[in-house]
């Protein structure tokens, strides 16, 4: 396999609304300098990251706007936990930074 090719980094974006969609949506896709771009604006706007190459490869298949099919929602159901209990932990801290107290 080509070098450059096996080392390129791909890079998918998603959005669910459950009151708007079934699904969970791409919302970006890209590889190498695109890529790059999406996650550099993720981290700007402190979106979590997951890694994860082999889903990001599948998901950039997709079009934007596209719902992710059924065969992928234990998947995107793991990330999107990730990113949830990521949300848990800021809220808490922010909380305790309110307060005055720390765990």
């Amino acid at each position: 396999m080509n070098k450059d090719k096996e080392e390129t980094t791909i890079a998918a974006a998603l959005k669910y609304d459950s009151k708007r969609n079934t699904a969970p949506k791409v919302t970006a896709r890209g590889r190498g300098a695109i890529a790059e771009k999406i996650i550099e604006l993720a981290k700007k706007h402190n979106v979590p990251i997951k890694e994860d190459p082999a889903l990001a490869q599948i998901l950039s298949l997709l079009d934007i706007d596209e719902q992710i099919p059924s065969e992928l929602y234990k998947a995107v159901a793991e990330i999107l936990a990730f990113v949830y209990s990521l949300n848990e932990r800021y809220r808490e801290q922010r909380s305790e930074v309110k307060d005055g107290t720390t765990r």
